[in-house]
Formats: C-alpha cells, structure tokens, sequence
C-alpha cells in the first residue's frame, strides 16, 4: 500500500479509487489495511440513501439527482447494488447502463453485487463508502435493490434516506407492511404524471400524521418526474435541509455511533466465525452435517462443540 496510492485516491483519481473499491469487494489483509490507512480521512461526504420498490423508477431519480447536484458544483459518486443470483453470485449490474448519459461528467458510478449479503446491500458497501469518502466525494448515493431487508438496512448507512413510491403498487398499504415510514427522511411520489400519485400522496400523509411526536422530523412528502427531471430541484433542497437539522440536532453523529456499532458487531461476528473454522477439516464438517441431516445430534449440540474447541 504505497502513500502515493493513497493520495490518489485522496485526491479522486476515477482509476485509483475504482481500484481500492475493487479491493474492499475483494476482501483480505489488503482491504483491512487499505481501510486503515485511509479511515481518518473519512467522516465529510453527505451519504444518501435511494431505496423503494423495484419499478419506482430509482435509477432514473438518482441519475437525475446526480445531474442536479452536479449542476450546483458537487462532486458527486454513486454506488448502485444490483441483485444477483443466489446460485451463481453474479449480477446484471443494469444500473450501468442506464446511467451511461452521467459519463463524461465527472461522476464517479460504480454497481456492486448485492451477493445476498445484508438484505439486498453488497457486504463491501460499507467499506466502499469509506474509500468515496476518504476521496473527498461531497455527496454519495447509495441505490438499493429495493427488495425485503434491504430498505431498512439503507437507513443505517445514509445521513439522509429517501424513500421513493409510485402509483399503482399498491404502496398506501405497503408502506404501512414495510414500516418504510421510519426509515424515510424524505418520502417521493416518483412518475407523478401517472393516475393515483395525488391518492397515494395522499395516503403517505395520513400516515405521517398518526405520528404522535411533534418535534422529530416529519418527512416531506414529495413528487417527482425523475424521467423529464420535474420536481428533482426541490429534492435537492429537501436533502440539504435534512442534512442541516442533523447537524443542528446532532443527530448525524448519533446516527454514525449506531452505524458503526453494527458494523463492529457484524465484524466481529464474521472474525470469530473465521476463526473457529479456519482448522476444521473440510471432511470433519461434512461428518457433523451428516449427523444433524440423520438427527443423531441436534444443531446446538454441534455449535457448542465447535465453540469449545
């Protein structure tokens, strides 16, 4: 890990940076001490977190919101998880091409696998925006898959989370199933030019005022038209205004303790695990997969021997 690796990626080389996310998906010694070495430099980007239903239109309204904000001087990175199949572990990584107009433009986009890890967020995502941060990016957007677990795990790493619904799916009564409403700090009605978004505005507010607690945050509940950029500029200001009532409220440092505790937590589960296993003999695992499979010892009963070993 040479210094002058470090300084490009400090200084937002797309070709170093590119390479030090490749690393942290990788995994190993050379992730931890790229993460070590870069880790004080952390702490300035705004992270936004884009999640929804598949077929919301996300990738269209991040593509716009990238535009937007590059159009007031940010420079501005975006980190789009792609699903990928439980089978194989690869992935379409569609999001590429539909962000191919953002090329030119100074904006840094990588997809990474959702590799099942995380409900739907790339196990490396977190170590991903560390490397964005470090490379002095203003703003990262954080696309997710936008399916189960992964909504809610969104809100854990974004300082803002804004969550995207549209017309016809049946959304006033997902959201109240999903409990998406806690996790948003900024609700969007996206395709707004379609029949129903006025309805499910609508429902989205009712929601919102069964909150009983006056003085947090109450979401704003927006429209937007990412395909013709329409209301994108007032999504803009919304997120900058979110960011300062963080700040005021310091709750973005609240936030990034809870953040990271689960992140310690999660490493340490993956580290003791690694540990335990990494003498056991591949032929000494399948032995114990065997006689749980033919119910000779229970599950627990093979834990506490491999913890006790």
């Amino acid at each position: 890990m040479t210094p002058e690796f470090i300084s490009q990626i400090q200084h937002g080389e797309p070709l170093a940076v590119a390479r030090a996310i490749t690393r942290v998906e990788r995994g190993g010694d050379d992730a931890r001490t790229l993460i070590r070495a870069l880790f004080p430099y952390t702490g300035c980007a705004d992270l936004v977190g884009i999640t929804g239903a598949p077929g919301t239109g996300k990738s269209t309204l991040v593509n716009a919101l990238a535009k937007e904000l590059g159009a007031r001087e940010k420079r501005v990175a975006i980190i789009a998880v792609d699903p990928s199949s439980p089978f194989t572990g690869g992935a379409l990584l569609g999001d590429r091409f539909r962000m191919q107009d953002l090329a030119g433009t100074g904006i840094f986009i990588r997809s990474m696998a959702s590799r099942g890890q995380l409900g739907g967020l790339a196990a490396a995502v977190s170590d991903a925006i560390l490397v964005l941060d470090a490379a002095n990016f203003d703003v990262v957007l954080v696309e997710t898959v936008g399916a189960g677990q992964g909504e809610v795990d969104i809100a854990k790493h974004a300082h803002t989370t804004i969550v995207l619904e549209a017309p016809g799916f049946g959304d006033d009564i997902q959201a109240i199933k999903a409990g998406i409403l806690e996790i948003a700090d900024i609700l969007v009605v996206n395709k707004a030019d379609r029949d129903g978004a006025n309805a499910t505005a609508a429902a989205l507010e009712m929601n919102l005022s069964l909150n009983p607690d006056k003085s947090a945050w109450r979401p704003p509940i927006l429209k937007t038209i990412a395909l013709k950029g329409e209301g994108v500029r007032e999504l803009v200001d919304a997120i900058a205004t979110h960011q300062k009532y963080s700040r005021e409220k310091n709750l973005r440092a609240k936030k990034e303790a809870a953040r990271f505790e689960d992140e310690l937590r999660e490493l340490l589960q993956r580290e003791l695990l690694q540990q335990k296993l990494q003498n056991v003999a591949e032929a000494k695992w399948q032995s114990w997969i065997q006689e749980i499979t033919a119910r000779k010892r229970d599950l627990y009963a093979i834990a506490d021997e491999i913890l006790n070993s």
